[in-house]
């Protein structure tokens, strides 16, 4: 992949092809740092070869330059040709760690053209990760959307359309509350060619940084993930509860007082064990334990993007401090942020 694989800082690059099949490589070459030189027929190739150090075939005829590679005495690589038509990739970007972000999804960046990006995830990094591509952000906060849900997709679907790479970067998996799906809905009605990567979601990675298992022998068989962006309804809270489980709840920042009072209402054992976790995977990462009493009082400390966990695994890093500091007296046991 240009941009991970190869070093081109001071390269010379010879791309042989048409304008319109090649323009997508020069671009990229040049973000590289490459000098970049163009032929769009063979004659012209072969007098530019001595100044190259690296040919490029990106033509919808590649055998049209076969008299090119048969005379270069440097490395030929073949591409394909831009389309005319651009295709659309929903990019997971996991929870916000550069270093969690999937392999596949640094390939598609490095290949991206227009990146579409959320606040949470590895935004952050994106100069990094794609400095050829053209970014827009389109994050939203919490009563503040730059674009609406339509919009996005709309400018989406005609960026692709004027056939460049489009990559949506979204945080943690595209799937999970992340309205993906609606996207490649969009996309595909319009008939633009969609490709899904998928992402760690903070559901599972933000708790197990902070030292809590979803689910562990003995304790519990199952967990469940909730979005309490719109306060939880009785009937929903008091099967939660009876289920025995852990609950994940994302997005339930701004609705934990009405969360804490229902499960209340419904029965919870208000010594249950509950931490969140703040800013989780990141240098800002922020664990508070505690238990349902206090959770509300506890998240007032407490900003977003936040993960809570409710349920007897949420209590196990405590377990493990004091396992710690009983064995080893010597040994420094994990910093508890305990409410």
């Amino acid at each position: 992949m240009i941009g991970i694989d190869l070093e081109l800082t001071g390269c010379t690059v010879l791309i042989a092809g048409s304008k319109s099949g090649s323009n997508k490589a020069v671009k990229r070459f040049k973000s590289q740092g490459a000098t970049v030189l163009t032929a769009q027929e063979p004659f012209t190739a072969i007098q530019l070869l001595e100044q190259a150090s690296l040919l490029v075939i990106c033509d919808a005829e590649p055998e049209r330059f076969a008299s090119v590679t048969q005379a270069s005495r440097i490395p030929v690589m073949h591409l394909e040709p831009t389309s005319q038509t651009g295709s659309i990739t929903l990019l997971g970007g996991g929870p916000g760690a550069l270093d969690l972000l999937t392999l596949r999804g640094v390939h598609a960046l490095a290949d991206a053209e227009v990146i579409f990006a959320d606040r949470l995830g590895p935004a952050e990094h994106l100069p990094l990760l794609a400095p050829q591509a053209k970014i827009i952000d389109v994050g939203k906060l919490p009563g503040h959307h730059k674009l609406t849900q339509r919009e996005i997709e709309a400018q989406m679907i005609e960026t692709a359309r004027g056939g460049a790479n489009v990559v949506r970067l979204k945080g943690g998996d595209p799937f999970v509350f992340g309205r993906g799906y609606e996207e490649i809905t969009a996309a595909t009605a319009a008939g633009i060619p969609v490709n899904v990567i998928p992402g760690l979601s903070s559901c599972l990675t933000v708790p197990a940084v902070a030292g809590i298992p979803v689910t562990a022998r003995g304790i519990n068989t199952m967990f469940t993930v909730v979005s309490a962006h719109d306060p939880l309804t009785d009937i929903q809270l008091e099967h939660l509860s009876k289920l025995g489980g852990s609950i994940v709840i994302l997005m339930g920042m701004g609705t934990i007082e009405q969360t804490v009072a229902g499960l209340h209402r419904v029965g919870m054992d208000g010594q249950m064990p509950c931490a969140i976790i703040e800013s989780g995977t990141t240098q800002k990462q922020r664990t508070s334990y505690t238990q349902l009493d206090k959770l509300a009082q506890t998240a007032r400390g407490h900003s977003n993007p936040a993960v809570i966990v409710i349920g007897e695994v949420a209590g196990l890093p405590a377990t493990l401090a004091s396992i710690a500091v009983q064995d080893e007296p010597g040994l420094l046991a994990p910093q508890l942020e305990v409410a």
